[in-house]
């Protein structure tokens, strides 16, 4: 029995000329897992939206959707709150209660369950999911990564048909990541239940698919199982490709008439066939060489400390740290580790209770805002709507020098300079035509490449990026890397935080490991990433038995290709 379809749904957002969604159909059965992915922007959340009424975005609609048969239009909002659960991409929106007992208890209380059934559902969740060692605990003392499995815990309390995940992971760290989406598998697994799932990540959650649907500019491009679509995508020499699997990227690239791999163990396989009967002659990438060893540092700390209150914990420990002009130097680490609230004593927001933090030679604490914030310093936040003030695109690009027909920010001589800032800069963004859009309407890749663009517009020295690729899809993190690799040039220096490991294995200079508020360890990408075993890409796990230094996918396949 279909658990969901969707009959020629076209949908426009108001004052936009063309549609959001163009004449999707589609059929999930149920106890299917649906993974819906493609570039930021092509309608993903808009499409998941409409799954659950009073999700539904404000604009015209036509088509139909329905949910177990019936018109989901007439289906009561009881109804729908049990059978249809949502997980939103920040897990700081969903949360409502204070406690985490109390947040597993809301959604059976709300509609009208009787205690012990609650108890009993309340004990059941907790135990499945691993909740019981903070199951008393206030959900601001938990991690990201809690915070989303405990909504998760929350919605399959209810024991919903259908789960809607939309980028779930967007803001974890790889390995509450992989243990998030670890669960998400497990309970379509156990249960039975329908999965509907955005995601960028599609490294673990990909090889668990039953169907994946393909979107682009609004349209479905593309239906069909894993191994299909990635076969399809790259004989249309679509850039979605580049979003596939390590395993089927380095197949992709390799010359050979075996099955394709989906899993890096597939990929281990593989590549071990491959080369059964051939020496490997080659076997080392080289490694990086810091070209920045003798620049000078503009971006020192020196053993700082730091805690929220006197009576908490310190979050920063003893941290030393040196960041050179031009370097992009990465932070990666766990949720809640220290990473931001770093970003946050050199933006001079937050300061440390003991050591000191300098830019360009001189102490945070002695700029005033206005030399630290104009020109000099520019900070992309963890939650990019944070930036957002006014009600289009265009008004909060020029928000940002000053507004229209203002002068209080002397970074543009005349109204025609700041017209071509905004408008190149949109441009070199890709949210040019997004200027009439209400901020809060865009989806979060939009979201965070606006709030890039405002940063970019003060033309900043330094720039601190929190999360920076999040939302984002493999095709525009290219288009990233190329404009920061160019400020690079300009001598901008980019201090980012990111669970992005591939990404930072691929265009950072060094990165710098955070546990436990300190770097334990840094160095060039080549040395950082091929001496992890959990915290490096999936192309150094694929090919490590034979390859040494190899981190991405494109390494991968320059030593296969050197050996073969």
């Amino acid at each position: 029995m279909a658990e969901l379809t969707v009959n020629n749904l076209v949908f426009t957002y108001p004052e936009m000329a063309s549609p959001a969604l163009k004449n999707i159909d589609f059929e999930i059965n149920n106890g299917e897992f649906v993974v819906l992915c493609g570039k930021s922007g092509c309608g993903k959340s808009t499409l998941l939206r409409h799954f659950k009424t009073v999700l539904t975005p404000h604009g015209q609609k036509t088509g139909e959707i329905l949910f177990q048969g019936k018109n989901l239009d007439d289906v009561d909002i009881r109804t729908q709150s049990s059978e249809i659960g949502f997980v939103l991409q920040n897990p700081d929106n969903q949360i409502v209660t204070d406690k985490v007992w109390h947040e597993l208890a809301f959604g059976l209380e709300s509609l009208g369950y009787d205690t012990p059934t609650i108890r009993l559902s309340v004990a059941e969740m907790a135990s499945y999911f691993g909740i019981q060692a903070w199951f008393r605990r206030n959900v601001n003392e938990l991690s990201g990564g809690q915070k989303q499995l405990l909504n998760l815990a929350a919605i399959m309390a209810m024991h919903p048909s259908l789960l809607i995940l939309d980028e779930p992971t967007s803001q974890l760290d790889p390995i509450a990541a992989s243990d998030f989406l670890e669960t998400v598998k497990k309970i379509n697994r156990d249960l039975g239940t329908t999965i509907i799932m955005t995601e960028h990540r599609l490294e673990d959650i990909f090889p668990a698919a039953d169907k994946v649907i393909v979107m682009d500019e609004g349209n479905m491009i593309s239906e069909g199982k894993p191994k299909e679509i990635g076969k399809e995508l790259r004989g249309m020499g679509h850039d979605m490709f580049l979003s596939m699997p390590a395993p089927m990227q380095i197949y992709a690239g390799v010359h050979n008439d075996m099955p394709c791999p989906l899993t890096v163990r597939e990929g281990r396989q593989w590549l071990s066939e491959l080369f059964d009967r051939k020496p490997i002659e080659k076997d080392t990438i080289p490694l990086e060489t810091d070209p920045f060893i003798k620049s000078d540092a503009v971006v020192e700390l020196k053993d700082v400390w730091f805690r929220y209150e006197k009576d908490l914990p310190d979050v920063v420990r003893d941290l030393s740290l040196e960041v050179k002009k031009g370097q992009m130097y990465a932070l990666v680490g766990g949720n809640g580790t220290g990473k931001t609230t770093t970003l946050s004593l050199i933006a001079g927001i937050n300061r440390p209770y003991r050591g000191k933090v300098y830019l360009e030679g001189k102490e945070v604490r002695k700029y005033s805002d206005k030399e630290l914030f104009r020109g000099f310093l520019g900070v992309l936040p963890q939650n990019p709507q944070s930036l957002f003030v006014k009600k289009t695109v265009e008004l909060d690009l020029f928000e940002a020098i000053g507004g229209k027909n203002e002068h209080k920010r002397a970074v543009f001589d005349s109204e025609m300079d700041k017209r071509m800032a905004v408008d190149g800069m949109a441009e070199l963004m890709h949210i040019s035509h997004l200027m009439q859009q209400h901020p809060y309407d865009l989806s979060g890749g939009e979201q965070q490449r606006l709030a890039l663009a405002k940063i970019m517009l003060l033309k900043p020295r330094i720039l601190l990026m929190d999360e920076p690729t999040k939302g984002l899809d493999n095709h525009f993190k290219r288009e990233l890397a190329e404009i920061l690799k160019r400020l690079q040039e300009h001598g901008v220096t980019i201090i980012m935080v990111s669970h992005d490991i591939e990404f930072c294995a691929q265009y950072a200079d060094t990165c710098g490991l955070f546990f436990e508020g300190n770097i334990v360890t840094s160095n060039v990408p080549r040395a950082f990433f091929s001496g992890n075993s959990f915290y490096t890409t999936s192309a150094n796990r694929l090919s490590r038995h034979l390859f040494k230094n190899a981190i991405t996918v494109k390494d991968v396949i320059t030593c296969c290709q050197m050996n073969l």
